[in-house]
C-alpha cells in the first residue's frame, strides 16, 4: 500500500513518523520545504503536489491546521480521485466540512474516512494515540491495518462526521480540565501549600485527569509548551459551542470557556501555547506557579504496542 501524508505539522509530522519507522511506503508534502526534506533524508519521497500524490498514492492523509486549508488540499485532489483511491482526514474539523468533502470524493469513485487522534503529541510520536474513525465499515476495514501503526486504540464511532463531533466533545472536555488545574493549582499556592505537594496530592485523587498529568507538568515547569495553540483551543471549542447551538442545548460553560481563550489570545498572541493560560491569573494574583522537578517535555515512557479496535458495549 503507498501512503501520502500531507502536513507535516506539530501531530503530522509525529503520525508520519510512525508511518516510516514502521517500514511503510511513504510519500509526504508539506507548505515547508524543509520538514518534507527532514523526511526525505529518513526514506520518504517527496510527494510533489496533493493531486499528485493522490494520483500516485492508494491512500492520502491530511493533517492540516484548518477546515479552510483541509479543503483547499481536497479540492486539489479531486481530479485524480476515483475507485481504489482512499482520503483519511486527521485533523480536528467541521464535521459538515468533512462530510462536503467526503461526498465529494465518493462521488468519483473513491473512499473517505475521518480519523482525527487524541492523546497528545509525545502518543502522535510513539504510535500509542487513541484513533476516532468516522466512515462506512467497508473503509474501516480497510485502513484498519494502517491505522493500527498510526495509534494504539480505534474507535469506529459511525458515519463520516461523528469522529468530528467526538473529537471536538474530547478537545471541550480537556480545555474545561485545563482551566479547572489552572485555578487549583493558584489557589492551592495562595493558600500556602506547596506546588509540587499539590501536583501529586491531584495525581492520587478523583480529580485527576490526563489534562493534569501531562500539562500541569508543563505549567510547573515554566516552559509552558504542550505543542498546542491557543488559536487551535479557541477554534476546538469553539466548534463544540456550534454543535451545542444548533442543537438548541444551553450551555453556561462553554461560553466562559470560549470567552477567557478570547482574552488569553488578546494578551499572549494566537499563536501562544495553551497552558500559557495560566498566566491570567499569575498576573491577577502576583502568583508565581513553578515548581523544581518538572520536565521541560513530555515524553511518552510507554513502550510502542500494535494497535487494536475498541468495541463499545452494546
Amino acid at each position: 500500500m503507498k501512503i501520502g501524508f500531507i502536513g507535516l505539522g506539530n501531530v503530522g509530522a509525529k503520525l508520519a513518523g510512525s508511518l516510516l519507522r514502521n517500514g511503510m511506503d511513504l510519500s509526504v508534502h508539506d507548505l515547508d520545504p524543509a520538514a518534507v526534506a527532514g523526511f526525505v533524508e529518513k526514506g520518504a519521497r517527496d510527494g510533489g503536489s496533493p493531486v499528485d500524490m493522490m494520483r500516485d498514492c492508494d491512500v492520502v492523509i491530511t493533517c492540516l491546521p484548518s477546515p479552510a486549508a483541509c479543503a483547499a488540499v481536497v479540492e486539489s485532489m479531486l481530479p485524480a480521485v476515483g475507485p481504489g483511491k482512499i482520503w483519511i482526514e486527521m485533523s480536528t474539523t467541521d464535521a459538515e466540512e468533512v462530510k462536503r468533502l467526503a461526498g465529494e470524493v465518493t462521488t468519483r469513485g473513491g473512499q473517505a474516512a475521518e480519523a482525527p487522534v487524541s492523546g497528545g503529541c509525545h502518543r502522535a510520536a510513539t504510535g500509542n494515540i487513541s484513533i476516532f474513525m468516522g466512515g462506512d465499515r467497508e473503509t474501516f476495514d480497510a485502513v484498519l491495518p494502517l491505522l493500527t501503526v498510526l495509534g494504539r486504540r480505534v474507535l469506529h464511532t459511525g458515519p463520516v462526521g461523528s469522529a468530528s463531533i467526538l473529537k471536538v466533545m474530547t478537545n471541550y472536555l480537556a480545555t474545561a480540565n485545563l482551566l479547572t488545574v489552572c485555578e487549583a493549582m493558584v489557589t492551592m499556592k495562595a493558600a500556602g501549600l506547596d506546588l509540587a505537594t499539590t501536583y501529586e496530592a491531584i495525581k492520587i485523587s478523583s480529580g485527576t485527569s490526563f489534562v493534569h498529568e501531562t500539562e500541569s507538568q508543563m505549567i510547573l515547569n515554566g516552559c509552558r509548551d504542550i505543542n498546542f495553540t491557543m488559536d487551535l483551543v479557541k477554534k476546538d471549542i469553539g466548534l463544540f459551542q456550534s454543535i451545542a447551538e444548533a442543537a438548541d442545548v444551553p450551555l453556561e460553560i462553554s461560553p466562559l470557556m470560549v470567552s477567557i481563550f478570547e482574552d488569553g489570545i488578546r494578551r499572549y498572541g494566537p499563536r501562544a501555547q495553551s497552558d500559557r493560560i495560566i498566566e491570567r491569573l499569575e498576573e491577577a494574583t502576583g502568583l508565581s506557579i513553578l515548581a523544581p522537578g518538572f520536565p521541560s517535555e513530555m515524553v511518552d515512557d510507554e513502550p510502542e504496542e500494535p494497535g487494536y479496535e475498541v468495541v463499545p458495549a452494546r
